[in-house]
């Protein structure tokens, strides 16, 4: 019984390999060209299959369907211990399973703790009853590695100034049940997110998205991403350097002028414009201020002069990329012979705002004087001298009794309406001088009432000496 199933299994194995040579493919497998994996670890095989038409009468998805996978050559009629894998096996030379559902075409396959003898081609065959075939032209190549490749780190975008931007980092899972692990060295800060990634292939990969804000600082700056695998009890490392390409408008932008002192009319001066840009600056601009104007002079990087007359002031230039402009200090570019002119200018301006000051400062001091001995008399009418005089008794007996003062006269000065005088206590028939200066004392009363007793406006300054002489002859009666 045995030497028949051999015997049918070669004749079925010729008859595919005759049909292969004329263009017929029994089986179409779909597996990645190759396989990058470490040693020690596991390594998943993405694979799958489909019958073309001319057998599919012959395929029955119903029925157990065992996965075998050759290696070196899919001709293995000869060299039987080409077949590492048979899934219908309880015993096989590679340590594995599939873990696909093979009656829904999907033949994905994991073999374990992986050696660099497991370096080779690899084909993939099924065998059920009464359909077997393998495809000759489809093969993946597994390659075993002591160290793990690089991450790859991609750019979604340009990395621009002050808008933000995501990189990627992408390391190849080969072992999806132990990933690794993907960390970002970068100098700013940053988010991330990670997440496992099916490719085209259907390879797994574990992706890391960064997302930053550069700066015109990050330009030149390396970055790097780090992908740590776990195998077994330990870890193997591997990591990807970039260098930041970060475009930024001019900075640092610098003007200088040689020579830098004075020169005379005639004389040959050089100014130089310098900048930094990403791209480089396109452009470079002067401009001459004098008189408080501006005034565009020169393009180029250096700007050179004959000095006349006119050229002496002040400098700048400005550098423009494509992605704006910067401007540079100012430098002075002074002639002989002006420079004199110049400097007594401005000492007249000093001069001239040091004596406005000073006026301001004697007006204060003399306004403040001023107001000191308008108060120092207001005092003294307050003191006992004072209090004995009518202006006294006159503030103190309403403030007292609390009486209303009584209507003045209709024929009484406007400015007596004020005043806290009570003229029916007055006698009315005098001798002409008496009664004159009795009249002028009651004025000065008033005058001193209106000030300190009613609170109201104080008196022109050029009436202060006038109100001082009377209060004085008010303390002196």
């Amino acid at each position: 019984m045995a030497c028949s199933e051999n015997m049918f299994f070669l004749i079925g194995f010729f008859m595919s390999g005759v049909l292969a040579c004329f263009g017929q493919r029994d089986l179409i497998t779909t597996m990645p060209d190759r396989l990058d994996v470490l040693t020690g670890s596991c390594v998943q095989i993405p694979c799958s299959f489909d019958i073309p038409d001319l057998h599919k009468d012959k395929f029955n998805s119903a029925i157990l369907l065992s996965g075998v996978w050759i290696k070196e050559n899919p001709y293995f009629g000869e060299r039987p211990d080409r077949v590492i894998f048979n899934s219908s096996e309880t015993v096989n030379r590679y340590q594995g399973k599939i873990t696909g559902n093979m009656s829904q075409k999907n033949c994905t396959t994991v073999f374990f703790n992986v050696t660099t003898s497991y370096s080779d081609i690899y084909y993939f065959r099924i065998e059920s009853k009464p359909f077997r075939a393998t495809d000759p032209e489809k093969s993946v190549y597994i390659d075993v590695r002591d160290l793990p490749s690089s991450p790859i780190i991609s750019v979604s975008g340009e990395v621009k100034e002050g808008t933000p931007v995501s990189l990627n980092c992408s390391a190849f899972a080969p072992c999806p049940e132990h990933p690794p692990e993907l960390t970002w060295i970068l100098p700013t800060q940053f988010t991330t997110e990670n997440q496992l990634h099916k490719n085209t292939d259907q390879t797994i990969s574990v992706l890391s998205t960064m997302t930053f804000t550069p700066s015109y600082l990050h330009h030149e700056k390396n970055i790097t991403c780090t992908a740590v695998y776990p195998v077994g009890t330990s870890n193997k490392t591997a990591e990807h350097n970039m260098m930041l390409n970060v475009s930024f408008s001019p900075k640092d932008t610098l003007a200088s002028i040689s020579p830098a002192d004075s020169v005379s009319v005639g004389s040959c001066v050089n100014l130089t414009c310098s900048s930094t840009a990403n791209p480089p600056v396109t452009n470079f601009t002067w401009f001459q201020i004098s008189g408080g104007k501006t005034t565009q002079v020169a393009s180029g990087l250096s700007y050179t002069l004959n000095v006349t007359a006119g050229d002496g002031g002040q400098y700048f230039c400005e550098a423009r990329n494509s992605h704006g402009c910067g401007k540079s200090n100012e430098v002075q570019l002074a002639i002989k012979g002006q420079e004199e002119t110049v400097n007594t200018m401005v000492f007249g301006i000093a001069a001239g705002t040091l004596g406005v000051l000073l006026l301001i400062s004697l007006i204060s001091v003399i306004g403040w004087r001023r107001n000191s001995r308008l108060h120092d008399g207001l005092e003294r009418t307050d003191s006992p001298q004072g209090q004995n005089s009518p202006v006294g008794t006159v503030c103190t007996n309403q403030a007292t009794a609390g009486e209303e003062p009584e209507e003045p006269a209709e024929d009484q000065p406007e400015e007596i309406q004020y005043g806290d005088i009570d003229f029916s206590k007055l006698q009315t028939k005098e001798i002409p001088a008496a009664a004159q200066d009795r009249v002028q004392g009651q004025e000065s009363e008033y005058a001193e009432v209106n000030v300190t007793g009613r609170g109201a406006q104080e008196p022109p300054l050029n009436n202060l000496d006038g109100l001082y002489a009377q209060v004085n002859k008010t303390g002196g009666c």
